[in-house]
């Protein structure tokens, strides 16, 4: 039986060292990996709980921001693949650490997808740590779930992104206009895909070009001129255009972007829908 008590205490960010020493040789492992994901924990800890025999207690310690370089390279090379993917999750994670893990296969059934995921590749793919080259090799990887998250890292490369704009998985594309370093020409290209996630992720991003969000704001699905509403780079003439629409949520949303002018404010503050009214006049007293 857990004791939650203890697990309190093992969490406690001003819990005594010596309170902590004692709770990591706690019998029950719950009370451990509390220990061990506490922010406050010692290093020296943290290096016991990184020989601990349950993979739950590791996993917490290669996940852990206190672990040194010593410890996750250490934790790098763990039997079970999902302390390897802790570490390669881990911002602190060196280079040469997660070059390493790049080559590391193991794969997790996620039901939520109905497939297999690479869930060491997908987790170095997204660190900011790993080398370019690391990330370019990924972003040419068989899975698209690893492909993915290549693209999502915020030190892709231009020419990556422009390459994989045309890439067979709609995932992939999603990922790519979601980008903080994709460019206008990229999201312009990608504002025209025939998959409903990847126009939305391109009405959501501030980077797209006012002709592009124009184009959307015409879009026959409510989701992306929804998407188009909540851009804060959003034209005035976008916003005034999405407050007359038939949908309640497309106007409800250009009631709550920021860039939308006083006057349709106002305007939809007399709005016959009542989430529209409703939004309309919250944003109107912050006015006031």
């Amino acid at each position: 039986m857990r004791d939650w008590e203890k697990e309190k205490t093992a969490s406690d960010a001003d819990a005594e060292r010596e309170e902590l020493e004692r709770l990591a040789k706690d019998w029950d492992w719950h009370v451990r990996r509390a220990v061990a994901l506490n922010p406050r924990a010692p290093l020296e800890i943290l290096r016991d709980l990184a020989k601990d025999p349950v993979q739950w207690v590791r996993e917490a310690v290669a996940g852990s921001l206190q672990a040194d370089t010593e410890i996750l390279d250490f934790l790098s090379q763990d039997g079970d693949g999902f302390v390897r993917a802790a570490v390669a999750n881990n911002h602190l994670a060196t280079p040469e650490i997660l070059e390493d893990l790049s080559w590391d296969e193991m794969m997790d059934f996620d039901y939520s997808l109905s497939k297999n995921r690479y869930i060491v590749q997908e987790a170095v793919a997204k660190n900011p740590n790993s080398p370019e080259e690391v990330i370019r090799t990924l972003t040419e990887h068989r899975d698209d779930g690893v492909r993915a998250a290549a693209v999502s890292n915020p030190r892709v490369s231009g020419d990556v992104l422009f390459k994989r704009r045309i890439d067979q998985s709609w995932a992939v594309r999603t990922a790519v206009a979601k980008s903080p370093a994709v460019s206008v020409e990229i999201l312009d290209y990608l504002a025209q895909d025939r998959i409903q996630d990847v126009r939305i992720a391109v009405a959501m991003n501030p980077k797209t070009s006012s002709g592009s969000l124009e184009s959307l704001a015409a879009d026959r699905d409510v989701e992306i001129r929804a998407a188009v509403a909540s851009n804060p780079s959003a034209d005035q003439k976008t916003l005034e255009a999405l407050s007359r629409d038939w949908a309640w949520k497309v106007r409800e949303t250009v009631a709550k972007n920021r860039a939308t002018p006083e006057g349709v404010v106002r305007a939809l503050a007399e709005d016959a829908d009542q989430s529209v009214k409703k939004a309309a006049e919250a944003r109107l007293e912050g006015w006031i």
